[in-house]
């Protein structure tokens, strides 16, 4: 899944704030924008491990230029975060199943768009869905 997320500009004396709207109390930070960056998708898999572990349904992201036209953001930069729920379990198990043709198909359809694996998505789906 592919969660944006907001950077609110830092300077000498203030480090560089990150919020991912979707996610309410996701926050991180960084002394530098590339520091800040790079803390966010350990701060999102913390919030969604939690989410996971409480059974609580994981949050749809929004479109970008759904977050762009908040004005609580205006001049903050916006980046993307690029999360795989399904390394965010305890164990990983592999399993063979069956489908029609068709259903790979538009499985592997709806997880290219999603810009996910067939696994990441088939995973997505079901916690997302179930409360799980």
């Amino acid at each position: 899944m592919k969660y944006p997320f907001v950077v609110e500009p830092g300077d000498e004396n203030h480090a560089f704030g990150v919020v991912v709207p979707d996610l309410p109390g996701c926050f991180s930070a960084g002394d530098t924008l590339d520091e800040a960056f790079g803390n966010v998708n350990e701060a999102i898999n913390l919030w969604l491990e939690v989410e996971i572990d409480e059974g609580r349904e994981i949050p749809m992201p929004s479109a970008i230029s759904e977050i762009i036209k908040n004005p609580d953001y205006a001049g903050w930069i916006v980046g993307v975060a690029d999360i795989d729920l399904s390394k965010l379990t305890d164990k990983t198990e592999r399993l063979n199943i069956c489908l029609p043709s068709r259903v790979l198909r538009r499985l592997d359809r709806c997880a290219s768009k999603a810009g996910e694996s067939r696994s990441g998505y088939l995973s997505h789906m079901i916690l997302s869905h179930s409360g799980a």
